[in-house]
């Protein structure tokens, strides 16, 4: 008798829709990119929409199925109109994010707001959103927000910005506890300081630049295609039984 072996899961996306917030550039656009090749029909959201439509030009040159609209996720209102007729995603990806950084004794209300705005309210709601599609339509579901490492630990000059990914992580594990039932998987990916335009100021300080290097274990900063895997797999059934779950890629930031 010939041994039964078991059936490695899909990575594939064929036949999903995927809505990847913050989608111009960055994480995002790498997401985005990710989800495009490995199948997915991706719908790319942000505020700036030329940006947002050269990636999706670029995409779409890709052979791959893309669209691209206009939306800040702060506004909930606009996400409410946004999703009043829209059809379920299957795939949620929220890489849209804001950093106002300074000493905690210096923090402004304004700053404050802001950063909560779109990294606490906006990224609670659109999940929200997502999530109320697929359980209306009764149709399983993975929903990932782009946290951070520093939903984990603190850091120098960024009491806001940890407080806010904190409560991403915080409201993750209490959605996937909720809407387990309905199958849909609620996770975080939490990266540590990755090379992008955005962050390109913090690299350029030398001091913040050597307190990077030494806390990531493997001694480089990370680059946005290391996330490109990670959220295929959070995105596809070969993470079938993860939820309320944060992957961490962060060198090993947060081993010690």
């Amino acid at each position: 008798m010939i041994l039964k072996l078991p059936t490695t899961p899909s990575f594939r996306l064929d036949n999903k829709t995927a809505l990847i917030a913050g989608a111009s550039s960055g994480i995002g656009l790498a997401c985005a990119v990710a989800l495009a090749d490995a199948g997915a029909e991706v719908v790319l959201a942000s505020r700036n929409i030329d940006a947002l439509q050269k990636a999706s030009d670029a995409i779409q040159l890709k052979g791959n199925s893309v669209e691209a609209v206009q939306l800040d996720i702060a506004d909930t209102e606009a996400i409410e109109l946004f999703f009043k007729n829209q059809k379920p995603f299957d795939i949620l990806v929220n890489s849209a994010g804001m950093g106002r950084h300074s000493p905690s004794l210096e923090t402004s209300t304004e700053d404050f707001d802001k950063v909560m705005d779109v990294n606490l309210r906006g990224a609670y709601f659109l999940t929200q959103a997502v999530a109320r599609g697929l359980i209306k339509a009764k149709k399983p579901g993975s929903l990932i927000n782009i946290s951070s490492q520093m939903g984990h630990v603190g850091g120098v000059d960024r009491a806001v910005y940890s407080a806010s990914k904190h409560a991403v992580e915080g409201f993750t594990k209490a959605m996937a506890i909720e809407w387990g039932g309905y199958q849909i998987r609620v996770n975080t990916i939490c990266p540590t300081f990755i090379r992008t335009a955005l962050t390109q100021s913090t690299f350029d300080n030398p001091e913040r630049k050597k307190w990077i290097e030494e806390k990531i274990k493997l001694g480089r900063a990370g680059e946005v295609e290391d996330i490109m895997g990670a959220v295929v797999f959070l995105a596809s059934e070969a993470s079938g039984m993860i939820t309320g779950s944060a992957l961490m890629i962060d060198g090993g930031w947060t081993a010690d």
